[in-house]
């Protein structure tokens, strides 16, 4: 094994997750709107890391920064667990998946926040329609030059985590026949989907600032690529991912994205790297993920072929073997193993509803999911309150 150690740097490839969970009804299994009361509680003992999100049926959770996978399992399973406890106090509880089974965007409430409100004035229906549920997850970078290089290189691998995080087979009480139909209708946003090569941090850079100098966005917040550099933090943040319904899913697939940043940066750091491939060709792959998850086929561009996306799962944890000790994440890793063999969540909700022919039995599958090894922790009330 290398001497190098990938935590020894002072960016130390760093962990940070947010995800998105859904607000339900116990009693419909529909989604409630309820955020603006989540946060009045959840913020006093959960400050910065609870927030909102567009549709007031949304809240969204981050971790700080990790250095480990065993930082960040502590942290999720936390924020999960006060989550659910925070729902559970108001008579309600928590999913998490890519999309709701059967509730409507038409008749969710918009968060009264003045960005959401630009956000709905600009967008108009796209954005109304936005009712879907993701994970994302940053790897501390050392500057913007090595983001934009492992950008171009990782994002190869965007369509596979796609797949195995593939959560929403289901939009307004239809099977879709997509394992992802939350990719397809973020697809409707400006700037989203597989990110663009860059040469430099400088010829990124001035894309941004053109983008800002031409009124198009007002920040690089509203670059909304499945992998970015992240405009405020020193982050590349994954982006393409369904909110995971298990944690073990958030964490193996946060592992593998860290686990690659490294075995990319130490090619890096002797001079070597992989090859990268245009956005036309990283597409192809990307509507096979959303279209078929884990069942369907990838195209392996180097060998010209199509090979079973259950494979690809085997030889990127078979690629990311010599980093994941040093990283301690190799439990971690190897359950992308688990999730290859035994489908993704979006596989299991079909399977409770072909099983059933009930979209609320799905929910309650998902409800029961989500909180699979997370202990529920309810607020605690002082005696003044």
């Amino acid at each position: 094994m290398s001497s190098y150690n990938p935590l020894d740097s002072d960016f130390a490839f760093t962990l940070g997750i947010e995800e998105e969970y859904q607000i339900i009804d116990p009693e419909t299994r529909e989604l409630r709107s309820y955020i603006t009361q989540f946060l009045e509680d959840g913020q006093t003992f959960m400050r910065e890391q609870v927030k909102a999100e567009l549709h007031q049926s949304i809240i969204e959770v981050g971790t700080r920064p990790c250095r480990t996978i065993s930082e960040a399992r502590a942290e999720v399973r936390h924020l999960r667990g006060s989550v659910a406890g925070l729902a559970a106090n108001n008579g309600l509880k928590i999913a998490a998946a890519g999309s709701h089974p059967f509730s409507s965007w038409m008749h969710q409430e918009i968060t009264p926040f003045e960005r959401y409100e630009e956000l709905i004035n600009e967008m108009q229906d796209a954005a109304r329609q936005l009712l879907i549920f993701g994970m994302h997850c940053h790897i501390g970078m050392p500057n913007t030059e090595v983001a934009i290089e492992m950008m171009n290189i990782v994002r190869y691998l965007l369509p596979h985590f796609l797949a195995l995080s593939s959560s929403s087979p289901f939009w307004m009480g239809r099977d879709t026949g997509f394992k992802s139909y939350r990719s397809v209708m973020f697809s409707h946003f400006p700037r989203t989907g597989i990110p663009p090569s860059f040469t430099s941090a400088a010829e990124f850079e001035n894309y941004v600032n053109l983008l800002i100098q031409t009124g198009c966005i007002d920040n690089g917040k509203k670059i909304w690529w499945d992998l970015r550099p992240h405009p405020f933090f020193n982050t590349l943040e994954f982006r393409v991912c369904d909110v995971a319904t298990r944690l073990e899913e958030c964490l193996a697939l946060a592992a593998t994205m860290q686990a690659f940043v490294v075995k990319f940066y130490k090619l890096f750091e002797q001079n070597m790297t992989f090859r990268p491939y245009r956005r036309a060709l990283i597409n192809e792959n990307k509507w096979r993920a959303q279209r078929w998850g884990l069942s369907g086929r990838l195209i392996d561009f180097g060998k010209r072929a199509e090979v079973d996306t259950k494979a690809l799962v085997y030889e990127m944890v078979a690629l990311v073997d010599d980093v994941v000790d040093e990283l301690g994440s190799r439990k971690e890793v190897e359950y992308l193993l688990h999730i290859a063999e035994h489908g993704s969540s979006a596989d299991r909700q079909l399977q409770v509803y072909h099983e059933t022919g009930d979209l609320q039995a799905v929910v309650d599958n998902l409800i029961a999911e989500t909180l699979e090894g997370v202990d529920v922790l309810l607020p605690q009330v002082s005696e003044q309150d």
